[in-house]
């Protein structure tokens, strides 16, 4: 199936803790059906210092479920995403504005 949600998406949450925040996603785990989004369910995690870095507590972005993010359209509202073909070419589409993605 194709990707509704790709890579530097503006997303936002739908459910759990951080429901109604926004950020861009920085990485996706199609198979784990995952997503990181910048800013968004940010766990701290205690790393040991070494030579190169400090150590302590280091906030870090964790994995959310692609089915609690929906993509923010020209309106800043939350939208699914469609597909259709435009000369010749797959593009994805803001159901909500049918503009192209």
């Amino acid at each position: 199936m194709a990707a509704k949600l790709k890579k530097g998406d503006k997303v936002v949450v739908l459910a759990g803790k951080d429901k109604g925040k926004q950020g861009a996603i920085s990485r996706v785990m199609p198979k784990a059906g995952k997503a990181v989004v910048e800013g968004v369910n940010i766990a701290i995690r205690h790393t040991a210092q070494s030579q190169t870095s400090q150590g302590g507590r280091v906030p870090t972005p964790m994995p959310i479920d692609l089915s609690n993010l929906a993509l923010v359209d020209s309106n800043g509202k939350a939208t699914r995403v469609g597909f259709r073909f435009e000369d010749g070419q797959k593009v994805r589409f803001a159901k909500t504005t049918g503009e192209v993605v």
